[in-house]
């Protein structure tokens, strides 16, 4: 595993999608009794992991999608073998769920037991989209009170632009000027 950790940190990963791929590895070598080392597993060793994921984990397709980017990154970067042919385990056909999104009563009673910073973080959350880890690691500088514009850099160094919800400027100067300041001067 540490080996797989220096690639991905090599090729410039997240830290969360290492945390994946190594859970997805793991998975793979407890399937074949955690004995089996993976350069010994070959591409039939693949299919059957992943069929099984379908069949008795019952895994959405993009779960199992997932797992079957990891198994070709630990192939091909780690192991420097490849896996040849063509890769087809029984996909998986589970439905997509639709996310439970709450109503604009719900959110203002959700608001009222909020406070702080905790609040601040998910008015920014609600109102200008951010994901979740994008606002934890929202900088000063990206924020552009002029425009209303919020800079986020997200996944795989790719960068976007969303709106900054117009009530939250004067919450979210206060904070800046209250809690970030002082630490700068």
């Amino acid at each position: 595993m540490d080996q797989v950790r220096v690639v991905l940190q090599y090729h410039h990963y997240a830290y969360r999608t290492e945390q994946t791929y190594c859970h997805w590895m793991r998975r793979y070598i407890h399937f074949f009794g955690g004995k089996t080392h993976p350069h010994d597993l070959d591409t039939f060793a693949v299919e059957r992991f992943l069929s099984d994921l379908a069949v008795n984990g019952e895994v959405s397709a993009s779960t199992q999608r997932q797992a079957l980017n990891t198994l070709f990154f630990l192939y091909r970067e780690v192991l420097d073998k490849p896996l040849d042919g063509k890769i087809q385990p029984i996909r998986s056909k589970k439905k997509p769920k639709l996310p439970t999104v709450l109503g604009q009563e719900e959110i203002r009673r959700l608001f009222r037991y909020i406070e702080g910073t905790h609040a601040l973080m998910a008015k920014l959350l609600y109102g200008s989209g951010l994901r979740l880890m994008e606002c934890v690691r929202l900088r000063i500088k990206d924020v552009d009170f002029d425009r209303k514009r919020i800079h986020v850099f997200g996944k795989g160094d790719k960068w976007r632009s969303t709106i900054l919800a117009e009530p939250i400027i004067p919450e979210l100067k206060t904070h800046i000027e209250r809690d970030v300041v002082p630490f700068i001067a």
